[in-house]
């Protein structure tokens, strides 16, 4: 099997695809709304976040002091192409797999 053009390994594993896909719908997100909508701890979350921002998939910014100190995150440009073409990957893949079943098989679908 070949694997369509813009299937990317970096986004594929499920917690980054989820982070992604939260962040493609929206300008910025907080970092405690991404942590709470996607039920991670802080440190998986942020682990994720540098995987992603190390790709430059994601932009980081930090605001305020002390207590008042608040994570924002968005996707970039590259991000956000990158996350469309997986979509678009990953539907062909699955439209594939349906129109490789031959109907007379006897296939369950």
């Amino acid at each position: 099997m070949t694997v369509p053009a813009g299937f990317d390994e970096l986004i594929h594993p499920a917690t980054r695809l989820s982070v992604v896909s939260l962040l493609a719908a929206t300008e910025w997100a907080e970092f405690s709304f991404v942590r709470d909508s996607l039920s991670l701890s802080d440190s998986a979350l942020s682990k994720q976040l540098h995987t992603l921002e190390e790709a430059e998939y994601l932009e980081l910014r930090k605001e305020g002091g002390g207590r008042n100190r608040r994570t924002r995150v968005r996707l970039t440009e590259r991000g956000r192409t990158a996350f469309e073409g997986h979509v678009a990957a990953l539907r062909a893949i699955v439209e594939g797999a349906g129109s490789a079943v031959p109907a007379a098989s006897g296939a369950k679908r």
